[in-house]
């Protein structure tokens, strides 16, 4: 929907002419933006309180400036595109609109490209991102990075994996004031269930593909983190660091 017919219901529902209930469901059903290869949801702020994110892998950088333009002329202030390279990165901030490109940053660790500023954190309270090796980092901050780009404050606790179980303990404190937990880890996936046994939290456990071949591409982690023995444990596909981020804001912005 564009500003100009949000004004026009918006001045209809002001004259009585239109209920209010009525424009909610025109506002939420509002139209997306044809571009022949991509729809892009407009209006899904609206409907869900998240904007449409950019999953940029499998995308031209052609593909994802011509959506990210779309979104921004349609008035939204941040764009967020998950899985990008950083050669594509540097294609994508070249074919922006100068104001838009002067608002780009890339975060190579997470592949994450991000146009506009990070909000100030309004979530209840902190979520906790923990991570069992460095090779995990990846996933990590993927989901760290979505949850700060969603208006949460987060704290990192990285390299804390059950191989060294003393760096897990000494930020028990963090643990078990958390608001929400994401425990990432690959090999036999035991971070999860150790924390899960530390945290009255919910947690959000990532599985990820790091390990040896048994391991199966993070399939070992994904089953054991399914069959933990910890209450309060949920469990994201392989890798999925943007799902676990997403899920722990959504917990984290839950109205009392």
């Amino acid at each position: 929907m564009e500003e100009r017919e949000a004004r026009e219901l918006l001045k209809r529902v002001a004259s009585g002419d239109i209920a209010p209930d009525d424009a909610l469901i025109k506002l939420k059903t509002a139209p997306f933006d044809d571009l022949g290869y991509a729809k892009v949801d407009l209006q899904r702020g609206i409907r869900q309180g998240v904007a449409e994110v950019v999953y940029g892998a499998g995308k031209t950088a052609e593909q994802i400036a011509s959506i990210v333009r779309s979104m921004r002329a349609a008035g939204q202030s941040r764009v967020m595109i998950t899985r990008m390279d950083a050669e594509k990165a540097d294609k994508v901030r070249g074919l922006l609109a100068p104001e838009d490109a002067a608002e780009f940053a890339y975060y190579e660790i997470p592949h994450i490209g991000l146009v506009g500023d990070m909000p100030e954190p309004d979530g209840s309270g902190t979520v906790v991102v923990a991570a069992a090796g460095t090779s995990d980092l990846p996933v990590a901050e993927e989901a760290a990075l979505v949850a700060e780009a969603l208006g949460n404050n987060v704290q990192r606790l990285y390299d804390v994996g059950v191989a060294g179980l003393h760096r897990l303990l000494a930020h028990a404190d963090d643990i078990a004031s958390a608001q929400v937990i994401v425990a990432v880890a690959g090999m036999e996936g035991a971070l999860a269930s150790v924390v899960g046994g530390m945290a009255s939290c919910p947690v959000i456990a990532v599985p990820t593909s790091i390990g040896y071949g048994a391991s199966f591409g993070g399939v070992a982690a994904l089953l054991a983190m399914l069959n933990s023995c910890a209450s309060g444990v949920s469990v994201v596909n392989i890798d999925n660091g943007f799902g676990a981020g997403y899920q722990a804001s959504l917990i984290n912005h839950l109205k009392r």
